[in-house]
């Protein structure tokens, strides 16, 4: 491996574990929900919910703050405001005595969590453009869905061991040790005569210059339709399969195989996008993404849960459509906007997380006694999906390369 081949990799792994603190810190509490629960004087489930559902609120409040902010004073410097934020963020969580102080906790989490995440885009936008950066976002996602894949398992190691205070202080342990990492090993992608005077009107200009690509807009729609809906997972799956089907020991072990699909299609995608391009990538994952979770519906409707077997297999053939939408989506929303690739990150992002906590919020009350209500909304956005990409006029070709 020659030292341009070492370089890319490594650019790709730290990307990865920037965005990856995000994964830890929402996948290693799940099998820990009900009793911090407990803990704080709750067995609602609709209050274990808000624990996921809350840190992507801060997630989208702090992009529209780190975003503009590193086009204006760089990123690196912005990725470090971050971690210093979310080390108060999480000793708060630790010593929360109520649910409130802990929702408070998760928020500011995911404010500080936002700066490393909305960062590490900007500057894989200021290395890269084009189908070249839907694969490389396309590897970075694959080494990141590594974290899902072994977090709740992580989570209920400690859990079994420890205590669920132990979970946040590894997570502060491995947001310390990708810092150490970031400052060594990550030049500055953002060089002065780049930079944007930072002004209380920055947001507004950048928002008004946004608003001109009308792709970029749709496909950030579109990834709030797909954010939401795989949201509503990330914050009912304890329920679904730690309480309705009995599975608490084996929801670690099921968590990361749903995972792997994901991280299987994500890396397919890397290999195909060269070859068949985004758009279409995006125009078939988005067709099978709707087909798949309506065939769900109209076997399942007004039905019990269908064996444990059953549901994950439906479960990974809509993740799979899922791993070839989340980078191709993020990709064509940033293509247009280089040239403001901060603040382009910070209101796609927020756009999109603003989007799907509404979202996860409705569809996640209905999930009581059966999954169903997933699949109801996989399949509604899904529909929803496809129009706006007609709208966008992205199926004015081939669905297909041949």
């Amino acid at each position: 491996m020659d030292k341009q081949q070492q370089s890319q990799f490594e650019f790709v792994a730290l990307m990865a574990s920037l965005m990856s603190i995000v994964a830890l810190a929402i996948d290693a509490i799940l099998p820990a929900l009900d009793i911090i629960g407990a803990d704080l004087g709750t067995n609602n489930t609709e209050d274990f919910q808000l624990l996921i559902t809350m840190i992507f609120l801060g997630l989208g409040i702090g992009s529209l703050l780190f975003g503009p902010l590193s086009d204006s004073l760089g990123r690196k410097p912005i990725v470090f405001l971050g971690f210093g934020l979310f080390i108060i963020a999480s000793v708060i969580c630790i010593y929360a005595d109520n649910l409130n102080t802990m929702i408070f906790g998760r928020i500011l989490q995911g404010i500080a969590l936002s700066a490393p995440r909305t960062i590490s885009i900007a500057i894989v936008r200021d290395s890269y453009s084009g189908d070249y950066m839907a694969r490389i976002m396309s590897f970075i996602t694959v080494v990141f869905l590594l974290v899902p894949i072994v977090a709740p398992a992580l989570g209920k190691l400690i859990l079994d061991n420890y205590n669920w205070q132990a979970i946040f202080y590894v997570q502060l342990l491995f947001s310390v040790l990708v810092s150490i990492w970031f400052w060594f090993r990550q030049p500055e992608t953002l060089h002065k005569p780049n930079r944007i005077r930072f002004s209380r009107s920055i947001f507004i200009e950048g928002t008004k210059e946004l608003v001109k690509y009308k792709n970029t807009i749709g496909y950030t729609i579109i990834s709030g339709f797909i954010t939401g809906s795989f949201m509503v997972y990330l914050s009912t799956s304890q329920q679904i399969f730690q309480m309705q089907y009995n599975l608490a020991d084996e929801f670690p072990y099921i968590f990361a195989g749903l995972a792997i699909s994901v991280g299987l299609a994500t890396f397919l995608n890397g290999i195909l996008v060269l070859k068949i391009g985004m758009r279409r990538l995006v125009n078939i994952a988005s067709i099978a993404f709707f087909g798949i979770s309506l065939l769900y519906v109209i076997m399942y409707f007004d039905s019990p849960n269908p064996s444990i077997y059953i549901l994950l297999s439906f479960f990974g053939l809509q993740f799979f459509a899922i791993g070839f939408l989340f980078g191709n989506l993020r990709s064509l929303a940033m293509e247009p906007v280089g040239h403001i690739a901060g603040i382009a990150a910070a209101i796609t992002g927020f756009i999109s997380t603003m989007m799907a906590v509404p979202i996860s919020a409705f569809i996640g009350k209905y999930v009581a006694g059966t999954a169903l209500p997933l699949f109801v909304g996989f399949s509604v956005f899904g529909v929803l999906s496809i129009f706006l990409l007609i709208y966008l006029k992205a199926f004015k070709s081939r669905l297909l390369p041949f």
